[in-house]
């Protein structure tokens, strides 16, 4: 694993850059949840076999933003009721068998889990946002040139929709609730939190889609050198300036001064995926109750120190 490459740690703990919110950044996503709920929340389960004998497994289906099929998986421990629940994310075009067994492991801690398959990116959940302008593979340019067109409003959306399907399932209680994710879905968990005032707790292992600007200047992997490979197709000085306004809405540092609810975050100092510095922008700008697991030696993965913490936030706060 290469070493530290970013900032030292005293220097990201004081990291806080200028927010870069647009004038109407509220009122963009104001609009936005209007808009959300013009569609009704109607949901659908179909049981799936699945070898437990303490949960329970259902393919969930629901209306997500402008009416989108998004599927997702629904674990409920048996026999229990009037469950705490979390609504969790998966990372950017990952989630091997949809996650179904990581879904089904965090459902026997006790908890109702609905795992959201985020749209375009996993079978089952349909992208259906037209966008005018082109866009590379991936899915971080697609509609970049309008703010409303963006990919990632969309998804964030559906995130809010899959926290208001699982909070009306008979067997929830929804004055528990919790989101989760990790890289991408931890990005979109913090989104879900600022944009839902249903979760109580928000965790995000390396959450993505933060300060956007570092991003451009210093992430040098997949899947961010999507947005510098459009910049070199696109050589308009003008559709650059676009661009950048309409990740502004989106910037994950942007919103997360949005969140209310207690925010549990992870941060591995050699994560070249997902620079250590643009968490902590988004980490250092939220105005909630907060802690950040630091790891010196981990990078984007996995860090076992941190997922005993994030289970012992979840246990303290949705029980």
């Amino acid at each position: 694993m290469a070493q530290q490459t970013d900032m030292p740690l005293h220097e990201l703990r004081a990291y806080k850059p200028e927010l870069t919110k647009p004038e109407d950044f509220d009122e963009f996503w104001d609009g936005s949840l209007e808009e959300l709920a013009q569609t009704p929340i109607e949901y659908s389960l179909a049981r799936v076999a699945y070898p437990s004998r303490r949960a329970e497994l259902f393919k969930v289906s629901f209306a997500g933003f402008k009416g989108a099929a998004i599927e997702g998986w629904l674990a409920l421990p048996i026999g229990e009721r009037k469950l705490p629940g979390i609504v969790t994310y998966h990372g950017y075009n990952w989630s091997p068998d949809g996650d179904i067994h990581e879904t089904v492991n965090l459902c026997l801690q006790g908890y109702a889990v609905l795992h959201m398959f985020t749209r375009g990116q996993q079978g089952g959940s349909s992208d259906n946002v037209i966008s005018p302008h082109g866009s590379i593979a991936g899915w971080l340019t697609k509609g970049i040139q309008h703010p409303e067109h963006y990919y990632f409003r969309g998804v964030f959306m559906d995130a809010v929709r899959a926290i208001e399907v699982l909070s009306s399932i008979p067997e929830v209680d929804g004055g528990r609730i919790a989101v989760a994710g990790a890289s991408q879905g931890g990005g979109i968990a913090l989104a879900a939190a600022a944009f839902s005032s249903i979760p109580v707790a928000a965790c995000a292992d390396y959450p993505g889609f933060t300060n956007f600007e570092r991003i451009i200047d210093t992430a040098d992997t997949m899947p961010y050198q999507e947005l510098n490979e459009y910049f070199r197709r696109y050589s308009d000085p003008a559709i650059e300036q676009q661009a950048r306004k309409t990740l502004a809405y989106h910037d994950v540092m942007n919103i997360g001064t949005r969140i209310r609810c207690h925010t549990f975050m992870t941060v591995g100092l050699v994560d070249n995926i997902t620079p250590p510095s643009t968490i902590f922008a988004a980490y250092n700008h939220l105005n909630c109750s907060k802690e950040i697991s630091v790891h010196r030696y981990h990078g984007h993965e996995f860090i076992p120190g941190a997922h005993r913490r994030k289970l012992e936030t979840l246990l303290e706060r949705l029980y």
